[in-house]
């Protein structure tokens, strides 16, 4: 607790007395009991954030005996992720060297919950619910995509409840699409 001791006399020759000067010391123990009790109290009854997490499978390593699934373009819808937060799409397969198949028209927008997921949702509605049916998604992720972009385009499959896409790396093809619309 908090003590004063009253220091002593001067003790000097006659003349005006000065008043007692009182020391004061404050023992910090009571306080410092006092904030470990609650730092205590605090840390057991908080809860701390659960991690959420996505469900993820992955595919399984390919051996020579298993062949790539072949995708039907009318089933198809290529997501490519691009620069500045874009997100381009189309229809089908772009397959350049088919040359009976026009090339896919490209569009954009963005992914908020107006874009891409209203695109996709559009898509499964097409596709009248039949499990066969469905769209196959094929996410490609440029060299300007961010990883943030990764994660939107994944939670979008999820908030949708999109069963079949698969991450693929961006062809040629794709860029050169791209650079096309740009123009």
């Amino acid at each position: 607790m908090a003590e004063i001791q009253p220091k002593g006399d001067s003790g000097g020759k006659g003349g005006k007395k000065r008043a007692k000067k009182m020391s004061t010391k404050i023992d910090m123990t009571p306080m410092v009991d006092l904030a470990f009790l609650l730092l205590t109290f605090f840390m057991l009854t908080t809860t701390f954030a659960k991690p959420n997490v996505m469900q993820l499978t992955m595919p399984v390593k390919k051996t020579d005996d298993v062949e790539d699934t072949k995708i039907k373009a009318s089933q198809a819808m290529t997501i490519i992720m691009g620069k500045d937060n874009k997100v381009y799409y189309y229809f089908g397969l772009n397959t350049p060297s088919d040359k009976s198949v026009a090339k896919p028209e490209i569009k954009v927008t963005n992914y908020s919950a107006g874009g891409i997921r209203q695109v996709v949702l559009e898509r499964q509605r097409q596709a009248g619910g039949a499990e066969d049916r469905l769209p196959i998604i094929l996410i490609k992720p440029t060299e300007d995509a961010k990883y943030r972009n990764m994660v939107d385009i994944l939670d979008e499959m999820n908030i949708t409840n999109q069963k079949k896409y698969a991450l693929v790396k961006i062809a040629k093809d794709d860029t050169e699409l791209i650079k096309e619309s740009a123009l």
